[in-house]
């Protein structure tokens, strides 16, 4: 049993408060992602479950027993470093066995491992290698084979793909998901990266300035955020953010006027949206098209050809900036005035505290996703009381 929890977890350097109050369960083998921007505790965290971080308050319990007194080493969890730490002078092999055979393993135990973990991670042409000898994607898995050996209870990443390039992080990630397929092991990594968070996790938590904003499903996050810094957190490109005035009010029913005096229909909660109230409308660029009778005008920008698809950007008369998605056809000319056409996927509303109010933002909680008891928050479990 490998259950993760945190029950009001707290962490202070000093004066300075960078944990605050978090609660959350990881369940046994799930894949569980922290992302947020620089600066907002997840690393810390991750430190702090990994025992390299004393909290300053609350508790972690894995497989049910407390380890808040437990040194590292004894916590049964193996961490992946950003930046490999291997010895320069061992190989591979000699990498990979350093820790169990500083604790006594049996010399035909630490083979054993070796020749499973290396299937797993296809190092087996690479053992007698040293690091100056091997790629950085092959450096990384021998990162992640050395925590194999272990056999830990839970697998911990800091941003191990971080020092890769875009078509290596492509691929390691692709090896992760894989690996936590095979294993079956709870797993929990941190990125900044929100594209790795949306391809990986079973569940994503997403922290700002040491508070969980939501937890949920990726899918959950993108389509059910709880408010606008969650919205354009995840998704690439970015989601649109354009101000708008509540124009009419009916029910769930909102009529909305944009810049430039485009009029949008849009579904709110019941009673959380006033005739007159600015509100913040939320399109995803894929829900946005360039059309000649659309009803959004903008002048063109930029436009992005990535083959299948373009990305075009625009700016409305007020200059919001937007981009959209097209498929085919020709690309509007920069400097142009377009139209562009919504679709019919969800259009988010958020209200002047940015908080969603749109109609399907709508509380989520299974037996699998259920939490600590704390506040909650529209589109998705939302857990870390401030």
């Amino acid at each position: 049993m490998a259950e993760v929890t945190l029950e009001g977890v707290s962490k202070r350097f000093g004066a300075v408060q960078v944990i605050h109050d978090v609660s959350l369960t990881i369940a046994d083998g799930e894949f569980v992602v922290f992302v947020g921007p620089s600066g907002c505790g997840k690393s810390t965290l991750l430190r702090i479950i990994a025992g390299f971080e004393d909290a300053s308050g609350g508790d972690v319990r894995i497989g049910g027993r407390s380890v808040r007194n437990e040194a590292a080493r004894d916590r049964g969890v193996a961490m992946v470093f950003q930046n490999y730490a291997l010895y320069p002078h061992m190989t591979a092999r000699q990498n990979m066995a350093f820790g169990l055979k500083n604790i006594g393993t049996p010399k035909a135990e630490i083979e054993a491992r070796i020749a499973k973990a290396a299937a797993i991670l296809q190092l087996e042409p690479y053992l007698e290698r040293r690091p100056n000898a091997l790629s950085g994607g092959q450096r990384q898995r021998v990162a992640i084979g050395r925590a194999i050996m272990r056999e830990p209870d839970v697998f911990l990443f800091d941003e191990p793909l971080s020092n890769l390039d875009a078509a290596l992080r492509v691929s390691m990630r692709t090896e992760i998901a894989r690996l936590h397929h095979r294993l079956g092991a709870t797993m929990i990594y941190v990125t900044h990266d929100q594209t790795e968070a949306m391809t990986m996790a079973d569940r994503i938590v997403v922290l700002r300035a040491g508070r969980i904003e939501q937890v949920g499903t990726p899918i959950d996050l993108y389509d059910r955020p709880a408010n606008a810094f969650i919205a354009g957190f995840l998704g690439a490109p970015r989601i649109n953010l354009i101000p708008a005035t509540v124009k009419a009010v009916s029910g769930q029913r909102l009529i909305l006027e944009g810049p430039g005096g485009f009029t949008l229909e849009a579904e709110a909660r019941p009673g959380s949206a006033e005739l007159g109230a600015v509100v913040t409308l939320g399109l995803r660029p894929e829900n946005l098209t360039p059309a000649e009778h659309g009803e959004i005008v903008g002048t063109i920008d930029v436009v992005e050809q990535l083959g299948a698809m373009q990305l075009v950007y625009a700016t409305l008369a007020n200059g919001t900036s937007i981009v959209a998605e097209q498929r085919g056809g020709f690309a509007p000319a920069i400097g142009a005035t377009a139209r562009f056409a919504v679709g019919t996927g969800i259009r988010h509303v958020f209200d002047a505290k940015e908080q969603a109010i749109t109609a399907q933002a709508a509380p989520v909680s299974t037996p699998k996703t259920m939490l600590a008891e704390g506040p909650e928050m529209s589109g998705g479990d939302v857990h870390g009381r401030a």
